[in-house]
């Protein structure tokens, strides 16, 4: 797969690409080689693909908290998805892997970024795709209240 990856990744223009097969690996070229973009797979050796996710997300030594994942995996059941949105991931992609599909996760990644939220047991991109105009519930957000970040003003002076 990973050479499918490549081959595809290439033919985008993608210059530069470093593959790693352990999460230890990829921790250790995230913070020398500064990616652009992960594509993670769920089943790792000893850190699976969610930990490592919650490992980029949330630990202080993290190389980069904010670094786009995509997750490519032959896992496609809804509480494998829900799993790897709940740790993170950006994007999520089922195999087998169509180089159209791959080319469109990035292009959202680049074209329609989510902001990223901070809660008590959540750090990561918005876990919601689209803004529920017809929303009214109380815990509707309040876009008069939040900052280009996405932190209301106590958040932020905090």
């Amino acid at each position: 797969m990973s050479a499918i990856l490549r081959t595809i990744l290439q033919g985008f223009g993608v210059r530069s690409i470093q593959e790693c097969r352990n999460a230890e690996t990829a921790l250790k070229n995230m913070s020398a080689f500064n990616p652009d973009i992960l594509l993670l797979d769920l089943l790792l050796d000893e850190m699976d693909g969610l930990e490592l996710a919650k490992h980029i997300r949330n630990d202080d030594d993290s190389p980069n908290k904010y670094l786009p994942i995509i997750m490519v995996t032959g896992h496609s059941e809804r509480s494998r998805v829900l799993q790897a949105i709940n740790a993170g991931v950006n994007e999520y992609l089922a195999k087998p892997v169509r180089p159209i599909d791959l080319f469109e996760r990035m292009v959202s990644l680049i074209e329609r970024p989510r902001r990223f939220v901070k809660a008590p047991d959540y750090f990561g991109p918005d876990r919601r795709r689209r803004q529920e105009a017809r929303y009214e519930g109380p815990w509707r957000r309040s876009t008069d209240e939040k900052h280009n970040d996405g932190y209301d003003d106590e958040e932020a002076a905090a």
